[in-house]
């Protein structure tokens, strides 16, 4: 038996459908919506509906835009002749934030699974290549994340990358910033050992 109105108890458990949000995170987000005022449940509302409606993929890179571009395609201030290959456009917001990159992006929308019935045909990994060849880029850099999935579709995109005759580069990947040698993994501290650099 619930203890909340049906409208209330249908809020809570779309909250919850949410990533990261329990029960408890879904309760205090609709009990502050709902004791808030309405203009602002109302302008939450309009966010997602426009969200929904109003963004689609960048026709070049993939990534969520509102136009035919996203923003970053479309900054002529970038350098074309570097893609970025990344899982999800989040990780292109990770990316980001670390100031490191100035080039373009491109993203695959997951990686190759046999396991889970992904197959390169399911990923956008056909317009990377049409992409790479129709334009003056000098290197890719691979940025799946250093997990199985991750290396088979890092492997498998190097390789076609090959006869398109470009740098092929993968992001480095090691021990974090703060991490103990004791708690790291056997591939972890393996890269980490590949990736050293004189001090």
């Amino acid at each position: 038996m619930s203890y909340y109105s049906e409208p209330l108890s249908n809020l809570i458990k779309e909250l919850q459908r949410l990533p990261g949000i329990g029960p408890k995170t879904a309760q205090r987000l609709a009990f502050f919506i709902i004791e808030g005022p309405a203009a602002n449940g109302e302008k939450l509302a309009r966010a997602i509906s426009l969200a929904k409606t109003e963004i689609r993929f960048c026709k070049q890179c993939f990534n969520f835009a509102s136009d035919d571009l996203c923003p970053i395609c479309l900054n002529s201030k970038r350098d074309g002749s570097f893609i970025c290959v990344v899982e999800d456009a989040k990780d292109i917001f990770a990316i980001e934030k670390t100031h490191h990159f100035n080039g373009l992006y491109h993203v695959l929308h997951g990686t190759i699974s046999p396991i889970d019935g992904i197959g390169p045909e399911h990923l956008k990994i056909t317009e990377l290549i049409e992409r790479v060849k129709g334009s003056p880029v000098k290197e890719v850099v691979i940025a799946t994340n250093p997990n199985v999935e991750g290396e088979q579709t890092a492997m498998y995109i190097s390789k076609l990358l090959k006869e398109c005759k470009v740098k092929v580069s993968r992001i480095a990947s090691g021990l974090p910033v703060g991490g103990d040698i004791e708690y790291a993994d056997e591939v972890t501290l393996s890269r980490a050992l590949d990736g050293r650099h004189e001090i």
